[in-house]
């Protein structure tokens, strides 16, 4: 508690910049590989989607370990998501 000031991880924290998953990630492309996986997106740009993809963010199963492992958090359930919104 002391180290941490009572806080935790509250997601796993980016692994690439925003700008920089524009760059890497083809939103068009992103938003045919999701739609394959029954994933619906409405958006209103298609760089919006790239600078969320997954691929920009760290491990969360690796976060979730270290924090675990660390005492700092423990692991209780996995939750699934069923939606997203951001705006």
């Amino acid at each position: 508690m002391a180290e941490t000031f009572g806080s935790t991880a509250h997601g796993a924290g980016r692994a690439m910049s925003r700008g920089e998953a524009k760059r890497r990630v083809h939103g068009e492309a992103l938003l045919r590989e999701m739609e394959a996986r029954g994933i619906i997106v409405q958006v209103a740009s298609k760089s919006g989607v790239a600078e969320e993809a997954g691929v920009a963010y760290k491990d969360l199963k690796a976060v979730v370990d270290v924090v675990h492992r660390l005492d700092i958090s423990r692991k209780v359930a996995f939750l699934t998501p069923i939606g997203n919104i951001k705006g």
